[in-house]
């Protein structure tokens, strides 16, 4: 990789409900589409400031129990992502912020393919990170 390539790295949050549903939010740009809660890992920040920080600030909760699962390289926006397991109490009330316009707790069946995977992988997590690339 050369100095000025443009390369990017995030920190996001695999939620789960007392159904074993997964936490994903409807973004208000981009594709519009249905993502993890979190995102970049901005300069000086480590992956786990990273991850409390972007879900604290979607989701308006602060995420606990964060277990590194895996890191995932996506060719397509050539970024790496750093998935945790994480939960918030059981009782929190989500308040989203601009970025996102709702949120919906998806079963694995209705997850795309890659998040499926990332959740599956968590899902079956035994202390070994996994790693893929997509």
């Amino acid at each position: 990789m050369a100095f000025n390539d443009t390369f990017r790295f995030g920190s996001h949050a695999i939620i789960f409900n007392s159904e074993g549903n997964v936490l994903l939010l409807k973004r208000t740009y981009g594709n519009k589409g249905w993502s993890l809660p979190g995102g970049s890992v901005e300069p000086g920040e480590t992956i786990h400031q990273a991850l409390f920080r972007e879900c604290r600030e979607e989701l308006g909760v602060d995420v606990e129990d964060a277990v590194l699962t895996g890191v995932y390289y996506h060719s397509i926006v050539n970024t790496q992502a750093a998935i945790f397991r994480c939960s918030i109490p059981q009782d929190a009330k989500i308040i989203l912020s601009s970025e996102h316009s709702e949120h919906k707790w998806f079963p694995l069946s209705e997850l795309s393919e890659i998040q499926r995977i990332r959740v599956t992988d968590t899902l079956n997590f035994q202390g070994h990170v996994a790693s893929r690339a997509f």
